[in-house]
């Protein structure tokens, strides 16, 4: 059996729920609370242990032959694992080999002119007004749009994806059981859909991501249609959702910190550096979830394999024995060695263009709309698990351009 040594902390009992939306709201806290009392814990109902220091997050997520990415089918309304999110290494290798140059920095800088044109597009739509609803008006057309013109879908499709995406990351029940089903149901949907395109694009290729996913070869070899499929499905809820998160949760930041909004305002040279803050900041993937596939121990506690493990990716950004003064947003921290995107094998294939699509809509938003404020009366509203924004209601001040 192997180790990776800490001294381990004093258990703690207390009920910490990450699928509360006022935790979601102001997390930092609990983070502090977690790894304070007992960074290595069961934290809800069904998770043996969860990892709260940057240490250990960071370890289980660069030892894949450990801490195991693959998981049952079934849980997001999928058949089969996606591609390549849940296959390890070394036959993940051979996809990343193909998928990540098609995400590099190169190629997503390629594409700043057209993403610059959406933006300006959907924020013309509302500059004028008093204000807007952030999540309906920008954060989700914006980045929805982008994933479409990327892979080559029509527009006109997007309300049905938002659904489906919805269905599967958020279903709207209460029992498990319920939830599972309209999971399932959605994942048919999603299945059906890309089949359909799949069999167009065999017919007559196109030029775009799926086109290139039908011809393309893969460790030598054409990928068959469940590995297309695979790794569409993971690019739907992954296009259709991050961003939009990231953006929501970001903004409603600045709309409530308007020295850091005007600092932006004021220098745009910022921007990048700021985004990798809040990024750290605000992490609205909190948690990811691996399996042990070897007996093992970390922070005095036995891992046996087949445990579940949740490695919670925002308190290990808020960690102070990793990042100086960590409860303060410093746009200017240098190194600014955040995981909100992951680390390791498993680093979240679209970084690049997620930064490529937050800077823009930042520089783009603040061009034209450079004072706002969540509307005197009300109250952001924050999802649980992946944190999003579903509402954000801006009041515009004066001086838009």
């Amino acid at each position: 059996m192997s180790s990776h040594t800490n001294n381990p902390p004093e258990a703690d009992s207390d009920s910490i729920n990450f699928y509360d939306p006022a935790v979601a709201a102001h997390p930092q806290p609990v983070f502090r609370r977690l790894r304070d009392r007992c960074p290595v814990r069961k934290p809800i109902p069904g998770v043996a242990v969860c990892l709260s220091r940057y240490e250990d997050v960071l370890f289980a997520l660069r030892h894949p032959e450990i801490f195991s990415a693959v998981m049952p089918a079934g849980l997001i309304g999928n058949v089969r694992p996606l591609i390549p999110l849940n296959v390890d290494p070394p036959e993940q290798t051979k996809y990343r080999k193909f998928l990540d140059p098609l995400f590099s920095n190169k190629k997503m800088l390629a594409m700043e002119k057209g993403v610059r044109e959406i933006a300006s597009n959907i924020v013309d739509r509302f500059a004028d007004d008093d204000g807007c609803e952030f999540n309906t008006a920008f954060a989700i057309p914006y980045p929805s749009t982008v994933f479409l013109q990327l892979m080559g879908l029509p527009a006109d499709d997007l309300d049905h994806f938002l659904s489906l995406k919805n269905a599967i990351i958020r279903p709207d029940a209460e029992d498990p059981e319920e939830q599972a089903k309209i999971r399932n149901e959605s994942g048919e949907k999603i299945y059906a859909y890309f089949n359909k395109y799949l069999d167009e694009i065999e017919k007559s290729p196109r030029d775009d991501l799926l086109s290139l996913f039908v011809t393309a070869e893969v460790g030598g070899e054409r990928m068959n249609r469940e590995e297309i499929l695979d790794i569409c499905y993971l690019f739907l809820l992954g296009g259709l959702d991050t961003v939009t998160s990231t953006l929501g949760c970001m903004v409603s930041y600045l709309a409530q910190h308007p020295d850091r909004r005007q600092a932006l305002v004021d220098d745009p040279a910022l921007i990048p550096s700021a985004i990798e803050e809040m990024l750290r900041w605000e992490t609205p993937v909190i948690q990811v979830v691996r399996t042990v596939v070897q007996d093992y121990t970390i922070g005095g506690v036995e891992l046996k394999k087949g445990d579940p493990v949740t490695l919670v990716l925002g308190s290990a950004n808020t960690d102070d024995e990793q990042f100086p003064n960590a409860d303060e947003v410093d746009f200017e921290r240098m190194p600014n060695k955040h995981i909100a995107f992951g680390s390791g094998p498993h680093r979240c294939l679209g970084s690049h263009l997620s930064r490529l699509e937050l800077r823009v809509a930042l520089e783009e938003f603040h061009r034209r709309i450079p004072e706002y404020t969540i509307k005197p009366g009300e109250t952001p509203v924050y999802s649980h698990a992946i944190r999003e924004v579903t509402y954000l209601p801006l009041q515009f001040g004066k001086g838009q351009k």
